[in-house]
Protein backbone atom coordinates (compact mmCIF):
# COMPACT_ATOMS: atom_id res chain seq x y z
CA UNK A 1 0.00 0.00 0.00
CA UNK A 2 1.29 3.43 -0.94
CA UNK A 3 1.79 5.78 2.03
CA UNK A 4 -0.53 8.75 2.41
CA UNK A 5 2.52 11.05 2.56
CA UNK A 6 6.02 10.24 1.37
CA UNK A 7 9.12 12.45 1.61
CA UNK A 8 12.40 11.40 -0.02
CA UNK A 9 15.83 13.06 -0.12
CA UNK A 10 14.46 16.36 1.13
CA UNK A 11 17.02 19.16 1.34
CA UNK A 12 16.19 22.73 2.32
CA UNK A 13 17.93 26.07 2.73
CA UNK A 14 17.38 29.42 4.42
CA UNK A 15 19.31 31.75 2.18
CA UNK A 16 22.73 30.17 1.65
CA UNK A 17 22.52 27.99 4.77
CA UNK A 18 21.42 24.40 4.24
CA UNK A 19 19.26 23.17 7.12
CA UNK A 20 17.84 19.83 5.90
CA UNK A 21 20.02 17.04 4.56
CA UNK A 22 18.30 14.14 2.81
CA UNK A 23 15.19 13.75 4.96
CA UNK A 24 13.23 10.54 4.28
CA UNK A 25 9.91 9.82 5.99
CA UNK A 26 6.48 8.43 5.29
CA UNK A 27 3.08 8.37 6.93
CA UNK A 28 0.51 5.65 6.29
CA UNK A 29 -3.21 6.37 6.13
CA UNK A 30 -4.70 6.71 9.60
CA UNK A 31 -1.35 6.95 11.40
CA UNK A 32 -0.16 9.57 13.81
CA UNK A 33 3.56 10.03 13.25
CA UNK A 34 5.71 12.40 15.29
CA UNK A 35 8.88 14.21 14.25
CA UNK A 36 10.85 14.67 17.47
CA UNK A 37 13.88 16.78 18.27
CA UNK A 38 15.18 19.78 20.14
CA UNK A 39 14.56 23.38 19.13
CA UNK A 40 16.16 24.44 15.86
CA UNK A 41 16.99 20.99 14.48
CA UNK A 42 14.75 21.17 11.39
CA UNK A 43 11.31 19.95 12.46
CA UNK A 44 9.40 23.07 11.42
CA UNK A 45 11.48 23.37 8.26
CA UNK A 46 10.50 19.83 7.30
CA UNK A 47 6.79 20.56 7.64
CA UNK A 48 7.09 23.87 5.78
CA UNK A 49 8.97 22.13 2.98
CA UNK A 50 6.21 19.53 2.59
CA UNK A 51 3.65 22.27 1.90
CA UNK A 52 6.11 24.26 -0.23
CA UNK A 53 6.51 27.30 2.02
CA UNK A 54 10.29 27.58 1.60
CA UNK A 55 12.02 29.50 -1.17
CA UNK A 56 14.59 26.75 -1.75
CA UNK A 57 14.12 23.02 -1.25
CA UNK A 58 14.76 19.91 -3.29
CA UNK A 59 13.58 16.32 -3.09
CA UNK A 60 10.51 14.19 -3.75
CA UNK A 61 7.23 14.76 -1.92
CA UNK A 62 4.17 12.66 -2.73
CA UNK A 63 0.70 12.98 -1.25
CA UNK A 64 -1.82 10.22 -1.96
CA UNK A 65 0.56 8.88 -4.60
CA UNK A 66 0.85 12.20 -6.43
CA UNK A 67 3.86 14.50 -6.58
CA UNK A 68 3.15 17.84 -4.90
CA UNK A 69 6.73 19.12 -4.96
CA UNK A 70 6.05 21.90 -7.47
CA UNK A 71 2.54 22.86 -6.41
CA UNK A 72 1.62 26.14 -4.72
CA UNK A 73 0.71 25.89 -1.01
CA UNK A 74 -2.90 26.80 -1.83
CA UNK A 75 -3.11 23.97 -4.38
CA UNK A 76 -1.67 21.53 -1.84
CA UNK A 77 -4.32 22.59 0.69
CA UNK A 78 -7.07 22.04 -1.90
CA UNK A 79 -5.84 18.46 -2.35
CA UNK A 80 -6.60 17.81 1.31
CA UNK A 81 -3.26 18.33 3.05
CA UNK A 82 -3.87 20.69 5.97
CA UNK A 83 -1.17 22.60 7.85
CA UNK A 84 -1.35 24.11 11.35
CA UNK A 85 1.71 26.34 11.87
CA UNK A 86 3.48 26.78 15.17
CA UNK A 87 2.47 30.45 15.40
CA UNK A 88 -1.19 29.54 14.74
CA UNK A 89 -1.83 32.37 12.23
CA UNK A 90 -5.44 32.90 13.19
CA UNK A 91 -7.13 36.14 12.15
CA UNK A 92 -7.15 38.11 15.39
CA UNK A 93 -9.72 40.67 14.15
CA UNK A 94 -12.21 37.95 13.15
CA UNK A 95 -14.51 36.00 15.44
CA UNK A 96 -14.26 32.26 15.99
CA UNK A 97 -17.10 31.70 13.51
CA UNK A 98 -15.49 33.97 10.93
CA UNK A 99 -12.13 32.22 11.30
CA UNK A 100 -13.81 28.87 10.71
CA UNK A 101 -15.58 30.16 7.60
CA UNK A 102 -12.22 31.24 6.16
CA UNK A 103 -11.07 27.62 6.26
CA UNK A 104 -14.19 26.07 4.75
CA UNK A 105 -13.75 23.71 1.79
CA UNK A 106 -16.12 21.22 0.21
CA UNK A 107 -16.36 17.68 1.63
CA UNK A 108 -14.00 15.08 0.14
CA UNK A 109 -14.56 11.44 -0.64
CA UNK A 110 -13.28 8.97 1.98
CA UNK A 111 -12.37 11.69 4.51
CA UNK A 112 -14.16 12.94 7.64
CA UNK A 113 -16.65 15.72 6.92
CA UNK A 114 -16.30 18.48 9.48
CA UNK A 115 -19.12 20.91 10.18
CA UNK A 116 -19.15 23.77 12.69
CA UNK A 117 -21.34 21.70 15.03
CA UNK A 118 -18.97 18.72 14.87
CA UNK A 119 -16.01 20.96 15.55
CA UNK A 120 -17.77 22.51 18.53
CA UNK A 121 -18.34 18.98 19.86
CA UNK A 122 -14.61 18.38 19.46
CA UNK A 123 -13.65 21.77 20.92
CA UNK A 124 -16.30 22.70 23.54
CA UNK A 125 -14.27 25.76 24.57
CA UNK A 126 -14.74 27.25 21.11
CA UNK A 127 -18.49 26.64 21.22
CA UNK A 128 -18.73 28.96 24.22
CA UNK A 129 -16.91 31.80 22.45
CA UNK A 130 -18.14 31.62 18.88
CA UNK A 131 -18.54 35.40 18.66
CA UNK A 132 -15.25 36.25 20.39
CA UNK A 133 -12.45 37.72 18.31
CA UNK A 134 -9.28 35.69 17.91
CA UNK A 135 -7.23 38.43 19.55
CA UNK A 136 -9.14 38.02 22.82
CA UNK A 137 -8.42 34.31 23.25
CA UNK A 138 -5.76 32.51 25.27
CA UNK A 139 -2.88 30.72 23.57
CA UNK A 140 -4.55 27.36 24.08
CA UNK A 141 -7.85 28.60 22.68
CA UNK A 142 -6.04 30.05 19.66
CA UNK A 143 -4.33 26.70 19.11
CA UNK A 144 -7.67 24.93 19.15
CA UNK A 145 -9.11 27.47 16.73
CA UNK A 146 -6.16 27.05 14.39
CA UNK A 147 -6.71 23.27 14.29
CA UNK A 148 -10.48 23.66 13.92
CA UNK A 149 -10.05 26.11 11.05
CA UNK A 150 -7.78 23.62 9.27
CA UNK A 151 -10.32 20.83 9.80
CA UNK A 152 -12.98 23.02 8.15
CA UNK A 153 -11.05 22.31 4.96
CA UNK A 154 -11.97 18.62 5.36
CA UNK A 155 -8.37 17.42 4.97
CA UNK A 156 -7.38 13.77 4.81
CA UNK A 157 -3.99 14.57 6.36
CA UNK A 158 -2.91 17.30 8.78
CA UNK A 159 0.57 18.61 9.57
CA UNK A 160 0.76 19.99 13.12
CA UNK A 161 3.73 22.08 14.19
CA UNK A 162 4.47 21.94 17.95
CA UNK A 163 0.83 21.65 19.05
CA UNK A 164 1.64 21.40 22.79
CA UNK A 165 4.26 24.14 23.03
CA UNK A 166 3.54 26.83 25.61
CA UNK A 167 0.20 25.37 26.67
CA UNK A 168 -0.97 24.72 30.22
CA UNK A 169 -1.02 21.03 31.21
CA UNK A 170 -4.83 20.90 31.23
CA UNK A 171 -4.91 22.22 27.65
CA UNK A 172 -2.20 19.78 26.60
CA UNK A 173 -4.37 16.93 27.88
CA UNK A 174 -7.32 18.30 25.89
CA UNK A 175 -5.06 18.33 22.82
CA UNK A 176 -4.21 14.67 23.45
CA UNK A 177 -7.91 13.79 23.46
CA UNK A 178 -8.52 15.82 20.30
CA UNK A 179 -5.76 13.99 18.43
CA UNK A 180 -7.01 10.61 19.62
CA UNK A 181 -10.45 11.50 18.27
CA UNK A 182 -8.99 12.62 14.93
CA UNK A 183 -7.27 9.25 14.68
CA UNK A 184 -10.55 7.47 15.44
CA UNK A 185 -12.12 9.49 12.62
CA UNK A 186 -9.48 8.13 10.24
CA UNK A 187 -7.42 11.30 9.86
CA UNK A 188 -3.70 10.98 9.09
CA UNK A 189 -1.42 13.22 11.17
CA UNK A 190 2.24 14.21 11.01
CA UNK A 191 3.30 16.45 13.87
CA UNK A 192 6.51 18.00 15.10
CA UNK A 193 7.02 17.97 18.83
CA UNK A 194 9.58 18.30 21.63
CA UNK A 195 7.40 16.88 24.38
CA UNK A 196 8.09 13.13 24.47
CA UNK A 197 5.30 12.40 26.95
CA UNK A 198 2.80 14.16 24.67
CA UNK A 199 4.10 12.17 21.69
CA UNK A 200 3.91 8.95 23.68
CA UNK A 201 0.23 9.51 24.41
CA UNK A 202 -0.84 9.77 20.76
CA UNK A 203 1.78 8.58 18.26
CA UNK A 204 2.24 5.30 16.43
CA UNK A 205 5.72 5.93 15.07
CA UNK A 206 8.50 8.49 15.48
CA UNK A 207 11.33 10.07 13.56
CA UNK A 208 14.06 11.80 15.54
CA UNK A 209 15.79 14.67 13.78
CA UNK A 210 19.08 16.34 14.70
CA UNK A 211 20.95 18.97 12.67
CA UNK A 212 18.65 18.44 9.71
CA UNK A 213 19.08 14.66 9.50
CA UNK A 214 16.98 11.71 10.61
CA UNK A 215 18.76 9.90 13.45
CA UNK A 216 16.03 7.40 14.36
CA UNK A 217 12.95 5.96 12.65
CA UNK A 218 10.70 3.40 14.27
CA UNK A 219 7.83 2.61 16.60
CA UNK A 220 7.27 4.84 19.63
CA UNK A 221 7.75 1.82 21.87
CA UNK A 222 11.15 1.19 20.31
CA UNK A 223 12.21 4.79 20.93
CA UNK A 224 11.05 4.65 24.55
CA UNK A 225 13.24 1.59 25.06
CA UNK A 226 16.29 3.22 23.46
CA UNK A 227 17.85 5.34 26.19
CA UNK A 228 20.94 6.08 24.11
CA UNK A 229 18.95 7.75 21.33
CA UNK A 230 16.80 9.68 23.79
CA UNK A 231 19.82 10.95 25.72
CA UNK A 232 21.73 11.90 22.56
CA UNK A 233 19.00 13.68 20.65
CA UNK A 234 16.07 14.49 22.94
CA UNK A 235 17.49 15.31 26.37
CA UNK A 236 17.61 19.01 27.17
Amino acid sequence: MKPMLSVSELNAWYGQAQVLFGIDLEVQQGEIVVLLGRNGVGKTTTLKSVVNLLAKATGRIEFQGRSIRDLAPSSIARLGLGYVPEDRRIFTDLTVMENLEVGRQAPRANTPHWTVDRLFDLFPNLARMRDRSGGHMSGGEQQMLSIARTLMGNPSTVLLDEPSEGLAPVIVQQMVEVLKELKRQGLTVLLSEQNLSFAKAISDRAYVIEKGQIRFAGALTELLENEEIRRAYLAV
